[in-house]
């Protein structure tokens, strides 16, 4: 059983050393730092690197719960495969600590859960009220005009073979049968 210490600090000009010495007085073995947003790469493969060198019966120890990325719910995916791989994560400020066996740490880390669910939701929701403000709504241009649409129906109502309006238009047979059909 190790403690494996994971610091992190968003920007170049932020300092480290408050984690790190913070992590080696904990009693962590070794310690996986960087000095990345939590969007880059290198932090992520920091991450990755920490979660691939762990192992059962280990414990992730961080100063606090947001050093281990930008969103709840990126958090709690780490916290789970770290889980996976039977590895216990602990925060020296309390927030966190999957070694004890105590309830009120269980639900904590299952309200974080709720939280993140929640982030995402609101994320999701932002977005799609973006889209309808912008009228972008997403997916790829459509190849036929609004007049083109009512010619084709209007051609396929006349007796045109919908094979026949795929060729002229240069479009699926696909596409002209989800025409017709609304």
């Amino acid at each position: 059983m190790a403690l494996i210490g994971y610091a992190r600090v968003s920007t170049q000009d932020q300092d480290l050393s408050a984690q790190l010495e913070a992590l080696q007085l904990a009693g962590c073995n070794k310690v996986f730092h960087g000095k990345q947003s939590g969007k880059s790469d290198d932090n992520l493969s920091k991450l990755a690197e920490l979660v691939e060198y762990v192992r059962e019966d280990d414990t992730v120890v961080l100063t606090k719960l947001d050093r281990m990325g930008r969103s709840l719910n990126s958090i709690l995916e780490t916290i789970q495969k770290l889980n996976e791989k039977g590895v216990q994560v602990k925060t020296l400020d309390g927030q966190v600590d999957t070694t004890s066996n105590n309830p009120m740490q269980k639900a904590m880390t299952q309200l974080l859960g709720v939280f993140a669910e929640l982030e995402h939701s609101i994320i999701v929701d932002r977005l799609q009220d973006g889209r309808k403000r912008t009228g972008k709504l997403g997916g790829r241009p459509s190849k036929l005009t609004p007049e083109q649409r009512q010619e084709i129906i209007t051609k396929h109502d006349g007796g045109i073979s919908q094979s026949a309006l795929a060729r002229e238009y240069n479009v699926s047979r696909a596409t002209i049968i989800n025409l017709v059909k609304k």
